[in-house]
């Protein structure tokens, strides 16, 4: 039987075809391969509308008329990715999983994100009926297998995981999840070094609904979420298995958009993982894992496979995906829940704001006055030093530098450093020993003048700084440039985008917290665009957005959903264009998750050819001491690689000796 959600509805994008007749079926595939050449149409179309029980009934009734192996010949007549998603499609699930993990272990080297997503994510039944199929088709135990090809804490939960023996009541003892919970903490954070092995009891057994409250107990106690304990608390592959197993405990469509937007993002398509996740969800879950990713990620899962493949595969991965969720009243309304439930997650969880750069213990600013001056007496610069006393001091700290240095050497150290220190490197030195509203609004003076207003560093820093950043920035920027910010924005920029920067500049936001009744009406304030009158819209939008507190948006952005099936973001970006679009959607994602846009804005700065220098070094500079360590966190996990590691490879030199100063170490 295919499965179902609770409430009794089947989940699958691909359904049983009515009035099925497997020989015909296979007398149609027979001819779209016989003679020259095959009718990759037809097959395509053919495969993607059957169910797998269905394309199993097929293949033997192949066998019957034509006494040939039906996956033989379409492995014969069609090449590349299509034939490996076709013949994927033609093998029952346990099958697929058992060559998938098959071709994982073979070979040089393990594909261990194949081990993490199969072992991680599948039911019990799921794991016995591969485990039985692994023997049948290789006539070979997967466990002694993977016990041959992979090691340490992290073989001993892929064993725990392939035993397939979760506990699956759903009557939860409270006495118990207290226990687990406690236990949990006392493994990580509360102990010097990790018990791995209760991390590994605990996920790899209980049951799914248990452990839900087990983390919303550890949350209580702890004050962080037990993925935020993972991260800190493991590494290499037993963290990356540990938080596959948190994800599909907590929603099994999320951990799978997740896989299938990663999959896709950035250069180049990760076609394993993209076939991988549609062959195996396509029967069970995959109209769930639509609804999150079009909410998660503000595009359909159709648009992104349309937009990132091509030919006869598109047009199967198409089919499999089964509908476009930005087409008009294609988007589901469950997505409200799940949209919910992410914000509602967030909304509970603490989350401390931590940077890379702290006080340095034990501060002489007169002995780094001298260690600095040293470094650039004399013939040549000790660019080292430098670096080392700049980027290991608070921003209090380096401000004391600045005044010692001048009393004893009767010297402007900023002018020295800039004489002394030339392209990049001099400019994120000289970053750093400003404070922080002279910075930007150095960057903000910056991006006004000359030929051309660079939009994007507007709205970045008045987007995402708060009242308290924003009204130094203008005390800072009327001191250095004797002209009020507001003016220079107002000469510089026009239209709704003027009074956009001009509402943000005056630093009036509301700081208080939520109102429920408040947010509902300005939720349905956004949400009417049936006047075709944008000019009202963007005047709406700037009311509220510029204006309202950053817990209000939260539960505005909640509201928005409920009613319109639609993220704001989205809603943006389709009555809105240009600057006000951006403007909006940079305001939208700040509220939503500053980090995670900061870790957005450096990933662009350095994929693909060159490196965008003056964007890497503002955020660097500007976030060192409020958050750049969850910028670190996010962007690994949403680009699958540390900024440490893109800095170290994207940039040389003293500059980069420099940034990974600031970065502060490598996840």
């Amino acid at each position: 039987m295919a499965p179902t959600s609770k409430a009794g509805r089947y989940r699958g994008s691909v359904k049983e075809f009515p009035n099925f007749n497997a020989s015909q079926d296979a007398e149609v595939l027979y001819n779209a391969m016989k003679g020259f050449g095959s009718d990759k149409e037809a097959i395509l179309d053919l495969i993607t509308s059957r169910s797998n029980k269905q394309r199993i009934e097929i293949s033997q009734a192949y066998k019957s008329l034509y006494g040939k192996d039906l996956i033989a010949d379409l492995k014969r007549e069609l090449t590349g990715k299509f034939e490996r998603l076709i013949v994927g499609l033609m093998r029952p699930l346990a099958y697929f999983d058992a060559k998938e993990i098959k071709d994982a272990l073979q070979g040089i080297g393990t594909d261990e994100k194949c081990l993490i997503e199969i072992l991680a994510s599948r039911t019990n039944q799921q794991i016995h009926n591969l485990v039985e199929a692994y023997r049948d088709a290789y006539e070979r135990e997967l466990e002694a297998d993977v016990l041959g090809d992979t090691s340490g804490h992290f073989k001993k939960m892929l064993v725990v995981l392939l035993q397939g023996t979760r506990e699956e009541d759903d009557v939860v003892s409270e006495d118990l999840v207290e226990q687990d919970a406690k236990d949990l903490l006392e493994a990580g954070d509360l102990k010097w070094g990790t018990d791995e092995a209760q991390f590994i009891y605990i996920l790899g057994n209980r049951s799914k609904q248990h452990l839900r409250l087990v983390f919303d107990e550890y949350l209580k106690i702890s004050g962080k979420p037990i993925e935020d304990s993972i991260r800190g608390e493991l590494s290499g592959d037993i963290e990356k298995l540990m938080m596959a197993v948190v994800k599909c405990i907590r929603s099994t469509p999320e951990y799978f958009a997740e896989r299938l937007y990663k999959a896709m993002k950035g250069l180049g398509t990760k076609d394993n993982t993209l076939i991988r996740v549609m062959v195996s969800r396509s029967e069970i879950d995959m109209l769930d894992i639509r609804e999150v990713f079009r909410t998660k990620y503000e595009k359909s899962l159709h648009s992104m496979i349309k937009d990132d493949t091509s030919g006869e595969y598109k047009k199967a991965l198409l089919k499999l995906c089964g509908g476009d969720d930005d087409a008009a009243g294609e988007f589901f309304p469950e997505a409200a829940q799940v949209a919910y439930r992410m914000w509602e997650l967030s909304a509970v969880a603490k989350v401390e704001l931590r940077g890379t750069v702290r006080p340095a213990a034990d501060f002489n600013a007169d002995g780094d006055a001298k260690v600095l001056r040293k470094a650039m007496k004399g013939l040549g610069t000790d660019e080292g030093a430098i670096i080392d006393v700049v980027t290991q001091r608070s921003n209090a700290q380096r401000q004391e530098i600045l005044r010692t240095y001048k009393s004893h050497f009767g010297r402007d150290l900023m002018a020295d450093l800039k004489s002394e220190l030339s392209g990049s490197l001099a400019k994120l030195i000289l970053g750093l020993m400003m404070t922080p509203a002279q910075f930007d609004a150095k960057q903000l003076k910056k991006a006004m003048e000359g030929a051309g207003t660079d939009e994007n560093i507007l709205i970045e820093i008045l987007a995402t700084r708060n009242n308290r950043e924003i009204q130094a920035i203008n005390e800072a920027y009327k001191v250095a440039y004797h002209k009020s910010l507001e003016d220079a924005l107002s000469s510089d920029t026009s239209g709704h985008f003027k009074r956009i920067l001009v509402s943000l500049a005056l630093g009036n936001r509301d700081e208080g917290g939520e109102d429920l009744t408040r947010a509902h009406e300005d939720a349905k304030k956004l949400s009417d665009v049936s006047s075709g009158d944008s000019t009202s819209l963007e005047t709406r939008f700037l009311s509220i957005l510029c204006t309202r507190s950053y817990p209000h948006l939260r539960r505005v952005f909640q509201e928005f959903i409920k009613m319109t099936n639609h993220d704001v973001a989205h809603t943006v970006r389709k009555h809105m264009s240009g600057d006000v679009r951006d403007a909006f959607v940079a305001i939208v994602r700040s509220v939503k998750d500053k980090p995670a846009f900061f870790a957005d804005k450096l990933y662009d700065s350095m994929k693909g050819i060159g490196t965008d220098e003056r964007t890497l070094t503002r955020i660097m500079v500007s976030r060192s001491e409020i958050d750049l360590l969850n910028i670190r966190r996010v962007f690994k996990e949403m680009h699958e690689k540390s900024l440490h590691h893109m800095i170290e490879k994207d940039t040389s030199g003293d500059y980069c000796k420099a940034l990974l100063a600031i970065c502060g170490g490598d996840d």
